[in-house]
């Protein structure tokens, strides 16, 4: 099961590619799927979250509270107004606006944690932000959508919130309390987690592209640019927060992943609950799920590849010094 696990993880990207590739093109493969099931399987992957999550978890939090106050708040800064900026930019009609402000004002996505592990990162900053992201979500995502929208849509903030507490906060609530309660278990099943994240996860992409294919072949190249930009954006400008408050390599990596990676599964969620008369605006959270998770891989690539040139130029500069004491203390 952990090379199973191993495998799909890795390859992440590819299957979730594949998945959407199959709906996009092939939209009857997954059409027999209840739309409905969206909200659970979101459920079952905020639960699976629960159930890894730990008192230690939260231990970040109150040992580096800098850490996690400057990657929440860029978090609920940045992606927002480079949302708004880029769907005002490139003109895009309301529904799509929607969709794309929704991406922005909700918390990081659970892959960014995998993302992280990938890259060498900060792993317990990056489990860190996603809890208290996904802890402040329930308030802030319906507050920030109504202070973009609120001139041009209607925004039901309530039903927003009270998404987001039945979709995530409920099932991480009953996994955490099971952890708690049962930790023996829900350690043995560990190594079967990530798997099922990742078949929840795929089945969200298969729906959601699925019942939208004509509209996302419909909007042309204007909103793929827009999501790609968002995401790449996102990664960038998490990436000089961390230069900017002189972060080290690690914590630059996690902050630039946890900014990037966006929970569209839930963006795709609120489209339809809070918007049930906007059908396009769940596109752009669809288009999202699918790229974030390809971006994110390859970012992951990038970050090692970098991660192990740095290697060895420390271990030359080390020779060197030791080579420049040993001459020093012979002298």
């Amino acid at each position: 099961m952990k090379a199973v696990s191993r495998f799909i993880s890795r390859f992440m990207a590819v299957i979730v590619l594949a998945v959407a590739a199959l709906a996009l093109f092939v939209p009857k493969s997954c059409l027999w799927i209840p739309s409905s099931s969206v909200n659970y399987l979101l459920m079952v992957v905020m639960f699976g979250m629960g159930l890894t999550m730990k008192p230690a978890d939260f231990a970040v939090v109150f040992s580096r509270p800098k850490d996690i106050i400057i990657g929440c708040a860029s978090q609920f800064l940045i992606m927002p107004l480079l949302a708004y900026g880029l769907g005002k930019g490139f003109g895009l009609e309301k529904e799509l606006l929607v969709g794309v402000i929704l991406v922005g004002t909700c918390p990081g996505g659970t892959s960014s944690n995998v993302i992280t592990y990938l890259s060498g990162g900060d792993v317990a900053l990056s489990v860190g932000m996603t809890s208290v992201n996904t802890l402040l979500a329930p308030l802030l995502t319906p507050a920030l959508t109504y202070l973009f929208l609120s001139t041009s849509v209607e925004v039901d903030m309530l039903a927003m919130f009270l998404s987001i507490v039945k979709v995530v906060l409920v099932p991480i609530g009953l996994g955490l309390l099971i952890n708690r309660f049962f930790g023996k278990y829900t350690e043995k099943a560990g190594d079967l987690l990530p798997t099922v994240s990742v078949a929840a996860i795929c089945i969200i992409v298969g729906i959601v592209v699925s019942n939208n294919s004509e509209k996302i072949l419909s909007t042309g190249a204007v909103i793929f640019a827009v999501v790609i930009l968002h995401n790449l954006l996102g990664y960038l400008f998490g990436y000089l927060i961390g230069l900017l408050f002189r972060f080290d390599p690690k914590r630059k990596k996690a902050v630039s992943v946890e900014i990037g990676m966006q929970n569209s599964g839930l963006a795709t969620t609120l489209a339809g609950s809070a918007f049930p008369d906007m059908a396009m605006a769940a596109v752009p959270g669809a288009i999202f799920s699918v790229w974030h998770n390809i971006s994110g891989a390859l970012l992951a690539a990038v970050f090692r590849r970098a991660g192990r040139s740095a290697a060895p130029d420390k271990s030359r500069a080390s020779a060197a010094d030791t080579d420049t004491s040993d001459s020093e203390n012979s002298k």
